[in-house]
């Protein structure tokens, strides 16, 4: 590894002196910045692969020089270090582009050495274009048989989720219902030190208050009817485990101090019981409700809920996150049938429906559709009708063109369609030359277009140029010259670009090349970035 540039930010000179002894004996470079106005003025004279940057300094806080250091030196891995006390705003960090957090006073120095040669190495990386960072928790993700898709979005958050699983803090998963709130918390559990221990879970609206109770807690013998013998509780089973509570908003108000007291104590009694019972869990809650709104409303303890947002995850619901649909349904088909394969007209249609039910409908969708398909290809025609007509739908609003063609055009689309499963193949060249036509001359009908018509308007001229292109070649006829190599090169990159709304590093590892490489080929070819 080339040497490595380190930035110690602490306003304490002994901490400053301390990592200048561990990090210069292993030929770092090492710098000691003692205030916020020092560090600013370091960043912007040097470069640095890591910076150790305290939370709480006289003139500034880390969040401020975190953000700093981000926008001069994006390829810098910072480390914030904090107390206990600041662990929340330090977890925080994390989700503002921080590689990790140290908590003082620094216990175990080899873990320290470690996670300061991780981040090096990643800064490095980072710096060369190369794609290091994400590749252990991707591979946590294989083991465990799961598919979590290639959005950005969703990305992040397994990353952030990656990097707070070691630490032994709480986590509360926000999401609709059936976003893999679960999966996550799985991965979490995997990835933590915890692995080799249980993962449990409990539903809190699935069971009446008093189930519930001895669920989680367990009783003794006789603590009420039907209680013939003694029963651990899953605090108990799950004991240096993983405790999920899915749905704790449905959580009663009693139940809730019970579960505040063992967060707070950890400790317990069965029902029925009268000697306290100690357990080391993790807690991992989830909720589709919003919690914030139900401690308005006095449903949901407000010193509960802070024990449990340590940490708060966000799952997006799959309608916004529409690129992951198609490894979705490969990943479900797969599993279902192995050999079995989805057209791309049935794929447009999956791509098209809003998901309400999110993951969990779309496997049940996806498990339904194999087993109406007789065949080793997945149609138009084995889909349910929601589907189908929910396409329709979007695909007559692009075709009626804001009322502009009086009707006309939407009668048409109407009657090309008919009962055919897939009218994005059967729409006849009139009613296409129009409709193409009239949003390609008029700007302002693509402005005023809904986001379901220009995906289909793309859609369906992205096919028909194809399709066209096609029939043309086997009559002889004429096209364009086919473009050169650098023409092909310089048009992908400018939709790289374009697509990841000129994010350099996203655009780099999505055409599979270094930024300093991106960088060249964008000044050689004179691309313009827009941000």
């Amino acid at each position: 590894m080339p040497e490595v540039k380190v930035l110690i930010v602490d306003d304490e000179a002994d901490v400053g002196a301390f990592f200048c002894r561990l990090l210069q004996r292993k030929d770092y470079d090492v710098q000691v910045a003692l205030s916020g106005a020092e560090a600013d003025r370091y960043v912007r004279e040097r470069s640095f692969d890591v910076a150790l940057v305290d939370l709480k300094l006289p003139d500034a806080d880390g969040l401020t020089i975190l953000r700093k250091i981000k926008n001069v030196q994006p390829n810098c891995e910072v480390i914030i270090m904090t107390g206990y006390s600041t662990t929340r705003t330090a977890v925080k960090a994390i989700q503002y582009g921080a590689y990790d957090y140290l908590d003082k006073p620094f216990e175990d120095i080899d873990q320290v050495e470690r996670l300061i040669e991780s981040a090096a190495a990643s800064g490095q990386n980072s710096r060369k274009g190369m794609l290091g960072a994400g590749a252990e928790w991707v591979q946590i993700v294989h083991e465990m048989g799961f598919q979590i898709g290639i959005s950005p979005v969703v990305r992040r958050l397994f990353d952030i989720a990656y990097k707070i699983a070691k630490k032994d803090v709480n986590v509360l998963i926000q999401g609709e219902t059936g976003t893999g709130k679960e999966v996550l918390a799985r991965f979490i559990h995997a990835a933590s030190g915890r692995s080799s221990r249980p993962f449990l879970a409990v539903n809190c609206g699935a069971l009446p208050e008093n189930l519930l109770e001895s669920e989680l807690f367990g009783h003794e013998k006789g603590a009420f009817t039907g209680a013939s013998n003694m029963r651990r509780g899953i605090f108990e089973i799950a004991d240096r485990g993983t405790l999920f509570l899915d749905e704790i908003g449905e959580a009663t108000l009693a139940i809730q101090v019970k579960l505040l007291r063992v967060l707070e104590t950890g400790e317990f009694l069965r029902v029925g019981g009268e000697k306290p019972i100690k357990t080391d869990v993790r807690v991992i809650a989830a909720t589709n409700k919003d919690l914030e709104r139900a401690l308005i409303n006095r449903t949901f303890r407000e010193d509960l809920f802070y024990r449990l947002d340590v940490v708060r995850l966000e799952l997006p619901p799959l309608r916004e996150r529409r690129e992951d649909i198609p490894v979705l349904v490969e990943y479900f088909v797969r599993k279902v049938n192995p050999n079995l394969l989805v057209s791309l007209e049935a794929m447009n249609y999956l791509c098209a429906y809003p998901w309400p039910g999110n993951i969990r409908e779309l496997a049940n969708t996806v498990t339904q559709m194999a087993v109406l398909c007789e065949d080793r290809i997945i149609l138009p025609k084995h889909l349910s009708a929601k589907i189908v007509s929910e396409r329709r739908a979007g695909m007559k609003s692009f075709f009626a063109g804001e009322g502009a063609l009086d009707g006309q055009f939407s009668r048409q689309a109407d009657d090309a369609q008919g009962d055919d499963p897939n009218p994005g193949t059967t729409i006849s060249l009139s009613i296409l030359n129009h409709g193409l036509a009239y949003y390609s001359s008029r700007q302002e009908a693509l402005d005023r277009a809904g986001n379901e018509e220009l995906v289909a308007l793309w859609d369906l001229a992205g096919r028909f140029k194809e399709n066209l292109l096609d029939v043309m070649r086997k009559r002889g006829l004429l096209t364009a010259q086919p473009p050169s190599l650098e023409e092909v090169e310089a048009r992908a990159i400018c939709e790289t670009l374009c697509y990841y709304q000129g994010n350099i590093a996203m655009a780099a590892r999505s055409l599979g090349i270094g930024r300093n490489t991106l960088y060249r080929k964008i000044k050689e070819y004179n691309i313009k970035v827009q941000h």
